[in-house]
C-alpha cells in the first residue's frame, strides 16, 4: 500500500499539471476553430504539422526518457553519467536533425504539400528538436522528484503560448481593422495558421532557458561503454515509440496522401478537431504515465511489486473509464470546445477515446517487456497494430473518410494490447483482477448504449438523464471498492 500511495501523490501532482496544463491548452482549440473555418482547411495544416512533429520527437528521443530510468537505478550505473550520456546523445542527434531539414527544405516543402509555406518545417524541425532536449531534463526533474519545477515549467510555456496565441488570433487582428499601420510593424494577416507554429517557437525557446540550472549542474560528457549499453536497451524503444506514435498520428499524416483533393485537408481538420474533445484519455494516460515510470523502475530492485502493478492497472481502468462516461455524458457542453461548423466529426468521440483507453492499457501492460529486458517484443506488438491501422486507412478512407481513421485506431491498439497481454502471461506474469475489470467494462457498455439509446430533444434534459445512469457507475464503484472505508481510515 505504501508504494501505491507514492504512486497516488506522484500522479496527483503529475495529473494536476497535465490535466490543468491540457485545459488551459483547450483555450486554443476553440480559438483556432473559430478563427479558421472548417472550409479553409487551415486547422487541417495544423493537425497535420504536429502529426509529423508527433512522429519526429520519437525519432529524436529514441527512447532515451525510459531508458534513462531504467540506467539511473541500476546499481551498476552512476546516474550521473547516465543523465549527461543521455543528454548528450539526444542533443547531438537533434541537431543534426535540423541541420538535415534545413538542408533538405528546398525539395522537402513541396514533397509535404508546403512549397508556399516552407519556413512552417523550418520553424518545427526547430522546435521539436529544442522539444527532445528538454524530454530528458523534464525526465531528470522527475528522477529528482521535483514535479514543482517540472509543473512550473510546464505551466509556464502553456501560459505563454495561449496568451500570444490570443494575442495574434484575436486581438492584433481587430486592432489591425483600425491601426493598420501601427500593429502592422509587429502582425501580418497573410501570415495565418503560419502564427500557430512561430508562436511555439518562442515558447519552446523561453523554457528551454529555464533549464539553465539542470545545464550548469550536469557535466557534459559521454561515456561510450555506457552509451553503447543504453542503445543496445532503447533501439526496440524506438521502434515501439515510431509505430507507437503512428498508432496515434498515421491517419493524420495518411489522410491528405490518400485525399489529394482540397477536401482531404477540409476532412482532416474536422477529424482533428474532434480529437481534440476525446484527449481527456490522453491527459490521463499521459499523467499516470509520468508517475508510472519512476515507480516501477524504482521499485524493480524489490522483490516482487506484482500485487502493486495489477492493483495498479485495475484503477488506471476504473478511472478511464468512467472518464468515457463522464466525456459522453456531457458531449453537449464539452462540444462548444470547437466550432459548430466542426461538429459534424464528434461522431468519432467514444471510438478515439475507447482506442486511447487500450492504447493506456498497453502501456500498463508494457512494462513485462522493459523490466525483463526484452523490448523488442514492444516493437513487434506495436508494428503489427500500427499495420493493421494503415491497412485500414488505405483501404477505407476513399470511401468512410476519417470514421475509417478512427476505427483503425481503435483496431490497432486493441491488437496490440492482446497481444502484449497473452505474450506477457507467459514472460512476466501477473495476476490482474480480471473479474472487476470484466464488471466494470460491461458496466460500461451498458450505459453507454443507454446513452444512446435515448436521446431527448431538451439538451438539458438529456444530460439530466445521462448524468443520473453516470451516477450509477459511481454508487457500483463505491460500493465494490469500499470507498467509504477507505476514506474513514485516511
Amino acid at each position: 500500500m505504501a508504494n501505491l500511495k507514492s504512486l497516488a501523490k506522484d500522479t496527483v501532482i503529475y495529473g494536476f499539471t497535465s490535466i490543468v496544463g491540457r485545459f488551459l491548452n483547450y483555450l486554443l482549440v476553440p480559438l483556432y476553430t473559430a478563427k479558421i473555418s472548417a472550409a479553409s482547411g487551415g486547422y487541417g495544416v495544423i493537425t497535420n504539422i504536429y502529426s509529423y512533429v508527433a512522429l519526429i520527437i520519437i525519432i529524436l528521443t529514441f527512447g532515451m526518457e525510459t531508458t534513462f530510468f531504467r540506467f539511473s537505478n541500476k546499481e551498476d550505473e552512476k546516474p550521473a553519467d547516465v543523465i549527461s550520456t543521455s543528454l548528450m546523445a539526444v542533443g547531438a542527434v537533434s541537431l543534426a536533425f535540423v541541420a538535415l531539414i534545413f538542408l533538405c527544405l528546398p525539395w522537402l516543402a513541396p514533397a509535404m504539400g508546403y512549397a508556399d509555406h516552407p519556413s512552417y518545417i523550418s520553424v518545427m524541425a526547430i522546435v521539436v528538436a529544442l522539444d527532445a532536449i528538454q524530454s530528458i531534463l523534464f525526465a531528470y526533474l522527475r528522477y529528482l522528484h521535483r514535479p514543482i519545477k517540472f509543473a512550473t515549467l510546464k505551466f509556464l510555456f502553456i501560459i505563454l503560448n495561449i496568451l500570444l496565441n490570443l494575442l495574434y488570433f484575436l486581438w492584433l487582428p481587430e486592432l489591425y481593422k483600425s491601426y493598420p499601420h501601427v500593429v502592422g510593424k509587429i502582425y501580418d494577416p497573410t501570415v495565418g495558421v503560419g502564427y500557430a507554429f512561430y508562436l511555439n517557437l518562442v515558447c519552446t525557446g523561453i523554457t528551454t532557458v529555464c533549464f539553465y540550472k539542470e545545464f550548469a549542474s550536469i557535466k557534459l560528457r559521454v561515456d561510450w561503454q555506457l552509451l553503447k549499453r543504453m542503445l543496445k536497451y532503447t533501439w526496440p524503444l524506438l521502434l515501439l515509440g515510431i509505430v507507437g506514435i503512428l498508432n496515434q498520428t498515421a491517419d493524420k499524416i495518411l489522410y491528405p496522401i490518400i485525399d489529394k483533393t482540397a477536401n482531404g485537408r477540409v476532412q482532416l481538420g474536422i477529424y482533428g478537431a474532434a480529437c481534440k474533445v476525446a484527449m481527456i484519455m490522453a491527459i490521463i494516460t499521459n499523467a499516470f504515465r509520468w508517475a508510472y515510470e519512476p515507480f516501477v523502475f524504482g521499485k524493480s530492485r524489490d522483490k516482487d511489486n506484482r500485487e502493486a502493478y495489477a492493483q495498479a492497472m485495475k484503477y488506471f481502468i476504473i478511472f478511464t473509464l468512467l472518464a468515457f462516461l463522464m466525456v459522453m455524458a456531457w458531449i453537449d457542453i464539452l462540444k462548444f470546445i470547437i466550432a459548430p461548423d466542426y461538429w459534424d466529426g464528434l461522431k468519432v468521440v467514444p471510438i478515439v477515446m475507447a482506442a486511447e483507453i487500450m492504447m493506456g492499457v498497453y502501456f500498463n501492460l508494457s512494462f513485462w517487456y522493459k523490466l525483463t529486458d526484452k523490448t523488442i517484443w514492444g516493437a513487434v506488438f506495436s508494428f503489427i497494430g500500427c499495420a493493421v491501422l494503415v491497412a485500414i486507412n488505405f483501404a477505407f478512407v476513399p470511401t468512410y473518410g476519417y470514421m475509417a481513421c478512427a476505427w483503425g485506431g481503435f483496431t490497432g491498439y486493441g491488437i496490440s494490447m492482446v497481444l502484449c497481454y497473452i505474450v506477457g502471461r507467459k514472460y512476466y506474469p501477473i495476476n490482474y483482477p480480471m473479474k472487476d475489470i470484466a464488471i466494470y467494462t460491461a458496466l460500461t457498455l451498458i450505459i453507454y448504449v443507454a446513452f444512446e439509446a435515448l436521446h431527448l430533444s431538451n439538451p438539458w434534459l438529456n444530460i439530466a438523464y445521462r448524468t443520473a445512469l453516470l451516477l450509477v457507475f459511481g454508487a457500483v464503484l463505491f460500493k465494490r471498492e469500499n470507498i467509504a472505508a477507505m476514506i474513514k481510515r485516511h
